[in-house]
């Protein structure tokens, strides 16, 4: 058997498409690709009005994602979270300014939760990151400097 993706699902009580729509205006390369919604068929179970959006998927830089309407059972948590690889200081500054827009909240080291709840770590590209915490001279400064981060600054890492 051969999996051809893994495809994030995330779970919302109403606002699939709204986020959806907040998600694509961020990210770039990015679309909907298709939007589902709910019949008459099994409201007495989903109790979801007939024409309500009950799926969308959506690409965001070429990776697919799924969002639906729920109901209000399940939030997002910290335990799961997706990780955004940057170049350059003005890609990590674009992304933070845009997912803690709107109610989005700052959290230590790269991280934040969007209006959603969702979270988010806005960080250094894998290898930028393995370059600098991988150096043995520095190391352990670059590790104090991020403790003490809420949005990553590039620079004072690489110079640590």
């Amino acid at each position: 058997m051969t999996i051809e993706t893994i495809t994030p699902c995330l779970w919302f009580d109403k606002e699939a498409e709204e986020a959806a729509n907040y998600y694509i205006s961020i990210f770039k390369k990015s679309k909907i690709n298709y939007i589902s919604h709910y019949g008459k068929e099994g409201f007495e179970i989903h109790r979801m009005p007939e024409g309500t959006v009950l799926a969308i998927g959506f690409e965001l830089n070429g990776q697919p994602f799924t969002a639906i309407n729920a109901g209000p059972q399940f939030k997002f948590t910290e335990a799961v979270s997706f990780q955004i690889g940057c170049e350059t200081q003005k890609e990590i500054d674009y992304y933070w300014e845009k997912l803690t827009a709107d109610g989005g909240e700052e959290s230590m080291c790269g991280w934040l939760k969007d209006k959603y709840g969702l979270s988010w770590q806005v960080n250094a590209t894998s290898e930028k990151m393995a370059k600098i915490m991988n150096d043995p001279k520095r190391s352990g400064k670059a590790m104090i400097a991020l403790m003490q981060m809420r949005k990553l600054d590039l620079a004072a890492l690489e110079n640590a």
